[in-house]
C-alpha cells in the first residue's frame, strides 16, 4: 500500500470511520457488540481491509456534527452525503448511492408541484443540517423553514399538524404512507442525496484510492449485497452506482 495513502487514511495505524447514525437506510441497526451496523459500517470496514489496518467506527448523531469534526483529528474518513457547502472543508469520493428527497403534503393541500413549494408563506419542516436542508437553503429561498434536531422529530411534528410541507427522504415517506392515510408525496424529487466518503482536503492520492475502491465495490455487487443482508433494499427509492 502506498505510504501517502496510509498516512492520509490511517495515520495512527487504524481507520477511524465516522458514521452518521441518523441515516436509517445506511445504518440499519446495531450489531451484537452495540457497534453501528449497515451498509455504511460495512463500507468502512471494507476500506480498512483494503488498507490492511483495523477499523474503528465513530458514531455521530447527525451529518452536521460529523462534518463539524473535520480537522479535529477525530476521524479519518466520514461516510456522509456530498454537498457543495461541506465540500469547502471536505474532499468527497465518487458517490456509491443516490437517495431521492421529496416533499410530503396533506391530501387536501393545494400544493401539487415542487415549484409551488418555493413560495412565500409556505412553511417547510425538516431535519436541520441534513443534506437536503443544505440544498434547500441554496435553492428554495422563498419558504419559511422549521428546522428540528432529528428526522424523527420533523415527521412527528408534521403529522401533528405543524407546517405546510415536510421535506424528507423518499424511502421513509413511502414506508410511512403504506401505514397511514391523508397525505401524498409530490412525486418529482426536489433533489437527490449522493452518499459518499469524505476525507480531509489535500490528499489526492487517498481520494484516487477511494474512487477506485468504490468503483470496484459498485461493480462487483458489494453495495447491493450489503443492502440485501441488512434488509433495507426493498425500502429504497435509490440508485446504486
Amino acid at each position: 500500500m502506498n505510504e501517502a495513502i496510509l498516512r492520509a487514511l490511517a495515520p495512527y495505524g487504524e481507520l477511524r470511520a465516522a458514521i452518521n447514525m441518523s441515516n436509517f437506510l445506511l445504518v440499519s441497526g446495531r450489531s451484537a457488540d452495540d457497534s453501528p451496523d449497515g451498509l455504511s459500517p460495512d463500507l468502512a470496514k471494507e476500506i480498512a481491509t483494503r488498507l490492511g489496518v483495523p477499523c474503528r467506527l465513530i458514531p455521530f448523531e447527525g451529518p452536521g456534527q460529523l462534518a463539524d469534526a473535520v480537522g479535529q483529528d477525530i476521524w479519518d474518513i466520514g461516510n456522509i452525503a456530498l454537498e457543495p457547502e461541506r465540500a469547502q472543508t471536505i474532499d468527497f469520493s465518487a458517490s456509491y448511492i443516490k437517495i431521492d428527497a421529496n416533499f410530503l403534503v396533506r391530501e387536501n393541500s393545494d400544493i401539487k408541484t415542487n415549484a409551488e413549494v418555493n413560495k412565500q408563506g409556505i412553511e417547510i419542516i425538516l431535519y436541520n443540517r441534513s443534506a437536503y436542508d443544505l440544498w434547500l437553503k441554496e435553492n428554495f429561498s422563498h419558504p419559511d423553514y422549521v428546522r428540528v434536531p432529528s428526522i424523527q422529530e420533523s415527521h412527528k411534528m408534521f403529522y401533528d399538524g405543524k407546517a405546510d410541507v415536510l421535506a424528507s427522504l423518499k424511502p421513509r415517506l413511502v414506508d410511512e404512507l403504506a401505514k397511514i392515510a391523508g397525505y401524498r408525496i409530490i412525486e418529482q424529487p426536489f433533489t437527490s442525496i449522493h452518499q459518499s466518503v469524505g476525507i480531509q482536503k489535500g490528499h489526492p492520492e487517498a481520494l484516487e484510492f477511494l474512487n477506485s475502491l468504490i468503483a470496484d465495490l459498485s461493480g462487483n455487487g458489494f453495495i447491493e449485497r450489503s443492502l440485501k443482508r441488512h434488509g433495507v433494499e426493498e425500502k429504497l427509492s435509490m440508485t446504486v452506482f
